[in-house]
C-alpha cells in the first residue's frame, strides 16, 4: 500500500517553482501574459443604430410614431419586412412608403423603388431637420430633476409615450448646439415641399411585369433577379432599402400576377433575400385590399410569410370632412396584426393592444403621426333633436353648477 504525500497538485501545469514552493503558488508568481488587443469595432452606417431591447440593428421608417411601434426596437430592424394593408381608394400607405424612401436617401441607403419609374421619387416629401427637435422636449430643468429615482428620467414623463406609456428617448439634446447630419437618426419632414435629390444617391427602379408577358411563367422572376443582382453588388455594410408601392394593382401588374402560385413565391423569396442579408436589407410594402380582402387565404399567406402587419382604415368621407374642421383630430384608424418581434422579451405594442387600445394616424403638412385614440362621450344633443325643445316628449332640464348641491 502506497502513500501519497499532501498538497502536492497532481499533474500541476507551470514553471517549476523554488525547492519546497507549492506548484500553484508558483504559477500565480509567474508573469501574466500580454492581452491579445481585440480590434475596434467599426461604427454602424448613418440612419443605423442598436434596437434597445436586444441590440439588434435597426433603422428608421421616417416615420418617429411608426418606430415607436415596432415591438419597442424604435425602429424597424435590418433583415425584416413590413406590409401596410389599405382598404378603399386612399393611398396613405404610400405616404409612409415616401417616408421610407425619403429617409433612406437622406442616410445614403441604397432605394430600390419597384413598379414605378423615376417619377415615383419627385414626389417624396421635402426635410425639415431632426425629427426629434421638431417637439419641445418635456423633460424639466437642471435644477429640477429627481434626485432620488434618477434612474427613471430617460423613461420620459408619464402619458407621453403611444397609450399613455412611458416613451423611451435618448439622452437630451440641446436645440441651438449644432448637429452632425450623420448623427440624425430620423429626419423631419414636409409633405409640401419635395425633397432635392442628391446627385450621388443610390437609386434604382424596377419597371412592374408586362402584361403581354406569358400567363404560364411567374412574372416576378424578373423582378428578383434583378434584386438578387442589385444587393449582392454591394459591399456588405451598405444599407439598403426595397419600396414596393401598391402590390398587385391592377393599373401596374397582370392579372396572373395574384395567382397564388407565383405570389406566394415572391414574397417567399423577398422572406429569403431577407434572412440571406440580414444586416443591409429592410422592405416595405402596401398592399390595397379592395381587390383583395384579408379573409382571402391569398393574403392570409402573405401576411405570415411577412414579418410586420399592418392595416390602415381611413373613416368614411363625412366623419373626415367633420374631424378636418378642428385640430389634431384622426382621419383613420391603425391596425397592428404582426410585429417583428427578434426576442423574446418583445415589447412594442403588443401590451397596449392586448389592453384594448385603439390606435388612429393623422396626416397633417408637416407630419404623418399615429396615437392612441378614444371616442368622444356620446352628446345627447346629436341624435335626439326634442331634447332641448320646451314642451316635448322627455323633455328634462339639464342639470347645472348651480342646481348641484352637496
Amino acid at each position: 500500500m502506497s502513500f501519497r504525500k499532501r498538497n502536492v497538485v497532481i499533474g500541476g501545469r507551470g514553471p517549476p517553482g523554488p525547492p519546497g514552493q507549492h506548484p500553484a503558488l508558483a504559477a500565480a508568481a509567474a508573469p501574466p501574459a500580454a492581452p491579445t488587443p481585440t480590434p475596434p469595432e467599426a461604427p454602424p452606417p448613418p440612419g443605423i443604430r442598436p434596437s434597445p431591447i436586444n441590440g439588434q440593428p435597426v433603422t428608421s421608417t421616417g416615420t418617429p410614431s411608426l418606430d415607436s411601434l415596432l415591438a419597442g426596437h424604435s425602429g424597424l430592424a435590418l433583415g425584416c419586412s413590413l406590409l401596410i394593408e389599405e382598404p378603399g381608394t386612399t393611398d396613405y400607405g404610400g405616404a409612409l412608403l415616401r417616408y421610407y424612401a425619403a429617409e433612406g436617401i437622406m442616410q445614403s441607403h441604397t432605394v430600390t423603388v419597384v413598379g414605378f419609374s423615376e417619377s415615383w421619387v419627385r414626389s417624396l416629401p421635402g426635410v425639415t431637420g431632426d425629427a426629434s427637435l421638431e417637439k419641445p422636449s418635456a423633460r424639466p430643468a437642471e435644477g429640477e430633476r429627481m434626485k432620488i429615482a434618477w434612474r427613471y428620467e430617460r423613461l420620459g414623463e408619464f402619458g407621453s409615450g403611444i397609450g399613455g406609456s412611458r416613451a423611451q428617448s435618448a439622452s437630451p439634446r440641446d436645440p441651438t448646439a449644432p448637429q452632425d447630419p450623420s448623427s440624425v437618426f430620423c429626419h423631419a419632414y414636409d409633405l409640401t415641399k419635395r425633397l432635392s435629390i442628391p446627385g450621388g444617391a443610390r437609386l434604382n427602379f424596377i419597371p412592374p411585369p408586362s402584361a403581354a408577358g406569358n400567363p404560364a411563367e411567374n412574372p416576378f422572376h424578373a423582378i428578383l433577379k434583378r434584386l438578387d443582382t442589385l444587393i449582392s453588388a454591394e459591399p456588405a455594410a451598405q444599407p439598403h432599402r426595397i419600396v414596393i408601392p401598391s402590390l398587385l394593382n391592377p393599373a401596374l401588374y397582370p392579372p396572373h400576377a395574384a395567382a397564388p402560385q407565383n405570389l406566394i413565391q415572391f414574397i417567399h423569396a423577398l422572406r429569403a433575400l431577407l434572412r440571406i442579408y440580414p444586416r443591409k436589407l429592410t422592405i416595405m410594402i402596401s398592399l390595397p385590399t379592395e381587390l383583395y380582402p384579408r379573409d382571402t387565404g391569398l393574403i392570409r399567406w402573405v401576411e405570415i410569410l411577412s414579418d410586420g402587419v399592418m392595416e390602415l382604415l381611413p373613416l368614411p368621407r363625412w366623419t373626415a370632412a367633420k374631424a378636418s374642421a378642428g385640430d389634431n383630430k384622426p382621419q383613420g384608424l391603425v391596425k397592428m396584426y404582426k410585429l417583428p418581434v427578434l426576442g423574446d422579451k418583445g415589447g412594442g405594442v403588443g401590451a397596449i393592444a392586448a389592453g384594448g387600445e385603439d390606435l388612429a394616424f393623422l396626416v397633417t403638412r408637416k407630419m404623418f403621426e399615429i396615437m392612441a385614440y378614444s371616442l368622444p362621450p356620446a352628446d345627447a344633443e346629436e341624435g335626439d333633436g326634442n331634447v332641448d325643445r320646451p314642451g316635448a316628449i322627455g323633455h328634462e332640464k339639464k342639470a347645472t353648477a348651480v342646481d348641484i348641491e352637496f
